[in-house]
């Protein structure tokens, strides 16, 4: 799916948080534009999905969410298929464990697009490591923190605000003040907001 953010989300009906802050607000153009883009969209209907159709946009939501293609999804759900136990949870557990996702779920960034530019720029470590790929496979215990030297930038003071109040999920600590995040255990397939069952479906066709 291509075009710019909120179009995409608007096309498949759900908000997937593409535009991080501006989505919780009245900006966002699902509240906006509730209907889908083009010359059509204010006055025509969502058409009944077909079993394929409903595979098809699950795919597309993970896709879009999680900023992969095609080639990505399939070496990851080939990946959970060669794992013993459920491939729908492997899957959820490998997407959740990339780094970008983490670094989001942690809240030092407010969308997976920003985490992905911040772990790009080299202001993320792990393990007190510098790490480059937004897709590096977190594990339980890893600590994540800002590298030193970036933390005073206007970027994460403002983030310091926001974490204040903010409460990572279950499996992820965070210590606010020290910009640090450590994995306490790997996601569970209930953490996310799309069906993966559906997912392995479109793939194993």
């Amino acid at each position: 799916m291509r075009g710019p953010k909120e179009k995409k989300e608007r096309r498949i009906g759900e908000r997937l948080n593409l535009k991080a802050d501006r989505c919780q607000s009245p900006k966002c153009a699902m509240v906006r534009k509730p209907y889908q883009p083009g010359a059509h969209g204010p006055t025509g209907r969502r058409r009944a999905l077909s079993e394929f159709g409903v595979q098809l946009r699950e795919k597309q939501k993970v896709k879009i969410s999680y900023g992969l293609d095609e080639r990505n999804l399939r070496q990851l759900f080939v990946s959970a298929q060669k794992t013993k136990g459920s491939s729908s949870s492997k899957l959820v557990e490998l997407l959740e464990r990339r780094l970008d996702n983490v670094i989001m779920k942690l809240g030092l960034a407010a969308s997976r697009n920003i985490a992905r530019q911040l772990v790009v720029h080299g202001h993320v470590l792990v393990n007190k490591k510098k790490v480059w790929s937004p897709g590096f496979s977190v594990k339980a215990g890893d600590l994540i923190n800002i590298k030193p030297g970036s933390e005073s930038k206007l970027f994460f003071e403002k983030r310091r605000e926001v974490l204040a109040k903010y409460e990572p999920p279950a499996w992820l600590h965070l210590d606010a003040g020290k910009l640090e995040g450590k994995v306490l255990s790997l996601p569970q397939e209930s953490s996310v907001p799309f069906e993966a069952s559906l997912l392995i479906e479109s793939f194993s066709k």
